[in-house]
């Protein structure tokens, strides 16, 4: 193991220690923030779970392996949403995302990931605040936004993805 190796993974640590610092904190200690702004974490939840109308285009990751196979290996662009059940603005683009990627007919996909369940996968990705939305095209990321967009911006950002 080389000092460059040795340097990625004490940066690697941090940034894991700096998350779940941040996802420890309570409201109290949080400046107060406009509802459609991107959230950060507030305090303790109960985790959900729910189906939409846009299953065959939407999954919810599992784990690592499931992120691997099912999104940097997968020949379709991937729309993935890191989100996290406690935050308002991902209650309201987590669905209107998934209406527009099934606009799509299949040509992409959508991927959620729940922050709290994947941190890691938050940390690779530097996801500092959610919703966060990445364009994923064969495993690289191509485009990104943080925060809510309407239907318009949501079109757009997909079709730039899909290259239509």
């Amino acid at each position: 193991m080389g000092i460059p190796s040795l340097g990625r993974l004490a940066l690697q640590m941090a940034q894991r220690l700096v998350l779940q610092r941040l996802l420890s904190l309570t409201p109290r200690t949080l400046p107060l923030q406009s509802p459609l702004a991107p959230c950060v974490p507030l305090a303790p939840h109960s985790r959900a779970f729910s189906t939409s109308a846009a299953c065959r285009s939407t999954f919810n990751v599992q784990d690592g392996n499931d992120f691997q196979d099912r999104v940097v290996n997968n020949p379709k662009p991937v729309v993935v949403d890191f989100h996290a059940q406690w935050c308002g603005p991902c209650k309201i683009l987590g669905p209107r995302l998934e209406k527009m990627v099934a606009k799509q007919d299949g040509k992409v996909l959508m991927a959620k990931v729940d922050i709290d369940d994947h941190t890691d996968l938050a940390i690779e990705y530097e996801v500092s605040a959610v919703p966060t939305v990445l364009a994923m095209k064969n495993g690289d990321v191509v485009d990104k936004f943080v925060g809510i967009k309407d239907e318009d911006q949501l079109e757009a950002f997909l079709k730039k993805l899909i290259g239509a």
